[in-house]
């Protein structure tokens, strides 16, 4: 059967289809045209015979006179809509496709893991429709448009592309150019790859990027109501698309948050092997919640484009769980493992969101009441299934992931082992690598040593997210700085208490302008120090920059991302052995913290297969969380509200991560 489509299009620059230009269409991971036409009135028809079915489509427009390339990448959800109504080339599909895209162009073939380039061209329409050629419905909607700066970023770049192609000051162009040089990579050759130039390296040159808008579209300072010689900026730029900048960005991430459903005090989050979310939720959405009170949440289900799949509000539920904790986690035989606050742990199919029992058996529950609240999960490559008991400073194994199996692990039970552990992975020789929330230290637990089994390694306070890179080092947030005062113990106690005992400290001591936190790197073959006299054998990287870290998790070139709970922000640190755009820094630099309105206080930072970055918005506002009775205004904005992803700025990685990450092929 022949694969032979149509594709009817629009080509459209600087709001006009009076247009002369050279149209190309494209298929993913194959080097030459599958089909072009030269229009001349910016309308085309154009038949195509892509490879396969399941091929992913993209179209480029060369304007070869003014210099301007154009491009837009095709979404497989949209293939009814693209056939009936065709689809529309301009500036606005360029931007969000090289941004959703980015990881996978190479100058201007997209090529690499199909799963991953799929993921990506199912995201476009989030940002820019393609058969409209117009803001997508996700950008537009009232979770978007009024909290964060990407609809007026997307714009501005847009009109970045317009201003290539129709201004006239000297040396403009080769200074785009110039400023849109990703880091690590060539110089682009025009407009569509310097888009990918930017997306690749957002936080690069926004600045010098901006100062060219505002040469393109200067400000104008006449018209109602300003005085004579006004400096107040009363009347709009001429730029094409608005809203725009009004003043230069950080960075040009483009950044979108989820919340359909209702998506409260997301925890930890886990990809699966298709690129869908889960997440357990701490409290449900729609409840006055806190650390005082809160109606707990279930689990969520995302697919790759942030759609939700799970059911509104209540979320998957079942097997006693009653808000879920940091621990949420995919294994390989097709289930998600979560648990709760109330010390519970429920496991689900992946196919469904069922859980895999209706009736927790008396023996589980049993052992589960005698080991306190639970957090975070680790999974092993062999299907073990590695649970820490925060409360009550234990671990809880599962062989082969099996129900009926799970014990106590004796070697860890001893005083003073763990305190409060909170985060496992377990590495490719099968050790377990445990954070402690109290203790200032990480514990290596080698179950088949026969001689000390249990090592451990001086960090700091507040241990939280756990990770390991392609070579097994293993990545561990800490909340604290080293030389930050302790807290109040918080062994014994439920998290939730802990959470309340431990917030007022950490904020009243940091006051208003300070930062405390630090990310510890621990080489694989690493040797224990164990002495707890207070010395700090490993470096604290990000410290000074990093603001209480929480969730931590490594991309497919083994740079690191950092989820800041207090700061608000995503932390993007050069790996173990810096290569390709991070060759120029040095193991631990806080190359740069992404910051938006979308972005709460986070927990947790997991990769995709496109090199999208999902963010865990665990809490909104801290004084309605520690309050009893919090303020009716605000007694809903405890929880943070919804996932949010940045799109295309990190190295894909293989989903679901067990164990050591592993890097997508990208061809």
């Amino acid at each position: 059967m022949s694969n032979q489509i149509t594709l009817n299009g629009r080509v459209s620059f600087n709001q006009s289809s009076d247009v002369t230009a050279t149209v190309s269409v494209w298929e993913a991971n194959n080097a030459e045209s599958i089909g072009g036409a030269a229009v001349n009135d910016g309308q085309f028809t154009i038949d195509v015979t892509p490879g396969s079915a399941d091929a992913i489509l993209y179209v480029t427009a060369d304007l070869q006179a003014s210099g301007v390339v154009l491009l837009s990448v095709l979404s497989p959800n949209l293939q009814a809509d693209i056939a009936k109504q065709g689809i529309v080339v301009n500036e606005l599909t360029t931007v969000a496709a090289a941004f959703t895209c980015a990881q996978f162009f190479k100058g201007l073939q997209l090529s690499g893991n199909l799963k991953g380039v799929t993921i990506a061209a199912k995201n476009m329409p989030n940002l820019v429709n393609p058969v409209s050629g117009s803001w997508g419905d996700v950008l537009t909607d009232p979770f978007n448009i009024t909290q964060n700066e990407t609809l007026a970023r997307l714009n501005t770049l847009g009109a970045l592309i317009t201003a290539y192609g129709t201004v006239d000051i000297t040396g403009w162009q080769d200074n785009f150019l110039k400023y849109t040089t990703p880091l690590g990579g060539k110089q682009p050759e025009n407009t569509a790859e310097a888009m990918i130039g930017i997306a690749q390296s957002p936080w690069a040159n926004p600045a010098a990027l901006y100062a060219l808008f505002d040469q393109a579209y200067p400000q104008p300072t006449d018209g109602f109501p300003a005085k004579p010689n006004s400096k107040v900026p009363v009347s709009r730029r001429s730029a094409p698309f608005v809203p725009y900048l009004s003043f230069a960005p950080e960075d040009f991430s483009m950044i979108l948050a989820f919340g359909q459903g209702g998506i409260c005090a997301p925890g930890k989050l886990a990809l699966d092997a298709e690129g869908n979310l889960w997440t357990g939720l701490n409290w449900m959405p729609g409840a006055q919640n806190g650390v005082y009170q809160g109606i707990g949440g279930g689990l969520v289900q995302l697919d790759s484009t942030g759609r939700l799949l799970s059911p509104p509000v209540t979320g998957y539920t079942g097997m006693g769980v009653d808000g879920a904790g940091w621990g949420t986690a995919i294994t390989q035989a097709g289930t998600c493992w979560v648990t709760s606050f109330n010390g519970a742990i429920g496991v689900y199919n992946l196919a469904d969101g069922a859980p895999v029992m209706d009736e927790v058996p008396a023996y589980l529950a049993e052992m589960l009441r005698d080991n306190g609240g639970l957090q975070g999960i680790g999974v092993a490559a062999n299907g073990d299934i590695w649970i820490a008991g925060t409360s009550s400073n234990n671990v809880l194994y599962f062989p082969g992931g099996d129900l009926s199996k799970g014990r106590k692990v004796p070697d860890l039970s001893a005083d003073h082992l763990l305190s409060a552990p909170f985060a496992v992975s377990i590495d490719q020789s099968n050790r377990v690598w445990i954070s402690n929330t109290n203790g200032k230290s990480l514990v290596r637990y080698t179950p088949s040593a026969e001689k000390n089994p249990v090592e451990r390694f001086i960090v700091a306070g507040g241990g939280r997210g756990v990770a390991l890179d392609s070579k097994g080092n293993c990545w561990v947030s800490c909340n604290l700085s080293p030389e930050f005062p302790s807290t109040t113990p918080t062994d014994g106690i439920s998290i939730l208490e802990g959470f309340a005992l431990g917030y007022p400290h950490l904020q009243q001591t940091l006051g208003r302008k300070h930062k405390t936190g630090s990310v510890f790197m621990i080489p694989f073959d690493a040797k224990p120090i164990d002495t707890m006299d207070g010395t700090t054998p490993l470096t604290p990287y990000g410290d000074g920059d990093l603001n209480a870290p929480w969730g931590v998790s490594v991309d497919g070139n083994d740079d690191v991302w950092v989820a800041n709970f207090m700061g608000r922000g995503v932390s993007f640190m050069a790996g173990a052995s810096p290569s390709g755009r991070t060759e120029s820094f040095n193991t631990g630099d806080v190359i740069h913290t992404i910051h938006s309105g979308s972005i709460q206080m986070l927990t947790d930072v997991v990769v995709d297969q496109a090199g999208n970055l999902w963010c865990a918005n665990n809490w909104n506002l801290p004084q309605t969380v520690m309050q009893a009775q919090p303020d009716p205004a605000f007694s809903t904005w405890g929880g943070g509200s919804g996932v949010l992803v940045i799109y295309g700025i990190a190295k894909p990685a293989q989903t679901p991560v067990v164990g050591p990450v592993c890097a997508v092929d990208n061809g």
